[in-house]
């Protein structure tokens, strides 16, 4: 398994790596609703920010995580970001996680379109398993996982602790490259019903 760093497109976002270029952009994108970071393990917002990013691009010159800017097309706007990370091509997996978009990028097409780029480049690279975890108090953030087709493996109790020093049990799912053409399908369904 063998991951590129590159753009990903499809008719709704465009998911371009992170690189010093956008640093702006995505720094304003993420500077919004601190309320919402609260339960991350690490932030991105304000005075994290630049933390944050260094972070970011560390892992990436490591080969542990492709990090992107999220584009949305209608109007060219950075909405957040996400990440295919912990990749370990030995035992080809890696996981999707470190999203956030803004408020307005919420509930739209922003995050299946994103899932849909990202699962692909997974699969496609020769992925066995995909896992997206969340904290277990996030019960939006679990049902949207549900709602691609996930399936849920329980809690891994005291998994993390958060940048404010919460002790977080961590709900985890995945996805295996047997459900792979099922979760496709449905993600095209739903990106077709935006029109």
């Amino acid at each position: 398994m063998i991951l590129a760093v590159e753009p990903l497109e499809n008719r709704f976002v465009r998911l371009e790596p992170l690189a010093a270029a956008l640093e702006d952009e995505v720094r304003a994108a993420l500077d919004c609703d601190p309320d919402a970071w609260d339960i991350m393990v690490a932030a991105g917002y304000g005075p994290h920010f630049d933390g944050w990013w260094r972070s970011a691009l560390r892992a990436m010159e490591q080969g542990t995580r492709i990090a992107w800017a999220v584009r949305r097309l209608s109007d060219g706007a950075i909405v957040g970001t996400t990440s295919l990370y912990e990749i370990r091509p030995d035992y080809r997996r890696c996981e999707i996680g470190s999203t956030f978009y803004r408020p307005e990028a919420r509930g739209g097409p922003v995050n299946p379109s994103c899932k849909r780029l990202l699962l692909a480049h997974a699969f496609d690279a020769g992925a066995v398993r995909v896992e997206i975890v969340t904290d277990a108090i996030n019960p939006g953030s679990q049902a949207a996982i549900r709602k691609l087709g996930a399936r849920d493996e329980g809690v891994l109790r005291k998994h993390k602790i958060t940048f404010k020093g919460r002790i977080r049990d961590t709900a985890q799912f995945a996805i295996l490259d047997d459900d792979w053409p099922e979760v496709r399908a449905r993600l095209d369904a739903r990106l077709a019903a935006f029109g």
